[in-house]
């Protein structure tokens, strides 16, 4: 098989795009992409401030490699989630990578901030990626505004938007789909822009493009991943572009393009300030300070249990 751009011997084949590509050439191709995606959708300008979300994954770690070398300003956010030996490698990971391209890292232990996303999932009685995702983006919107940052980039790539597209859609989650777009822009003060600059590349390319830059990722998948319904809507779509590529291109590319615009968010007063820790928010409280006052009530619970347990009979 020949490189479609300079007829080399291909190293990756992109059924998807009827293309193959050699090393030098799919990097190309990478960046470009990449790129492309960042100016036509507006995301940011290389005089504004990136904020990277990284769990120390390839996705996370692929995309920041591509703006540092596109010549962006950027500065990577690790959330230690607090999940036994999956969280220390996955930091260790970013860690890694932060210093081999010398640029700044910012790390943030939950357990330490506020607790892991295991002793709230406990406390909760909520699964454990309910609690991580409400904590993610509570710490996200807090550092991006605390640093200055205009704007929060994250890895979701192509399969990513794919599954969630089509669980919204078989849902009709229609709130979730009138936010179901590759840029967010903020709501208060106090958001930011969030941004997915890999939201047409493949789960394929991405693994591709970290392979052949060297790039150390943590391999694993989260521990408490197995069984989450995000998996399964992927296995669905992965079966579906083996018989026709493409297929998930074209799902999230013609929403974007046809159905977006159909979907409005209800019409809402717009989000005040949490009377606990000052963020945004649509209630009294903010949802990650309600969660925190729920593990912090159900911690007292059982001390008073445990306490009059241990009384004397």
């Amino acid at each position: 098989m020949k490189c479609t751009r300079c007829h080399a011997r291909a190293t990756i084949n992109l059924p998807s795009h009827n293309a193959a590509f050699c090393r030098a050439c799919f990097l190309l191709y990478f960046c470009r992409q990449v790129e492309r995606t960042i100016t036509k959708e507006k995301m940011f300008t290389r005089d504004e401030r990136v904020l990277v979300a990284v769990s120390g994954g390839k996705d996370s770690l692929a995309l920041w490699d591509v703006l540092i070398t596109q010549g962006y300003q950027t500065e990577g956010l690790y959330l230690d989630l607090g999940i036994d030996a999956y969280s220390s490698l996955s930091r260790q990971k970013a860690e890694h990578f932060a210093r081999l391209h010398h640029v700044p890292l910012r790390i943030v232990p939950l357990a330490e901030e506020a607790v892991s996303v295991p002793v709230a999932a406990r406390f909760t009685q909520r699964p454990p990626c309910a609690a991580c995702g409400k904590m993610k983006r509570y710490f996200f919107d807090r550092y991006a505004q605390e640093g200055g940052f205009t704007v929060l980039a994250t890895g979701h790539n192509l399969d990513d938007e794919a599954a969630r597209l089509l669980a919204n859609v078989l849902h009709w989650q229609m709130e979730y789909l009138a936010r179901e777009k590759p840029v967010l822009h903020p709501t208060h003060p106090k958001f930011v822009r969030k941004v997915r600059p890999l939201y047409r590349m493949s789960e394929l390319e991405t693994a591709a493009y970290a392979f052949l830059r060297g790039i150390d990722y943590v391999i694993d998948e989260c521990p408490h991943s197995h069984g989450a319904s995000q998996l399964f809507y992927k296995e669905i779509l992965n079966r579906i572009e083996a018989h026709m590529p493409g297929t998930k291109l074209t799902f999230v590319q013609e929403f974007l393009r046809s159905a977006q615009s159909l979907f409005v968010a209800p019409d809402g007063s717009p989000p005040q300030e949490c009377e606990s820790c000052g963020m945004p928010a649509f209630a009294p409280l903010c949802s990650f300070c309600r969660l925190m006052h729920e593990v912090e009530r159900k911690r007292r619970q059982n001390r008073d249990q445990s306490d009059t347990d241990s009384l004397p009979s």
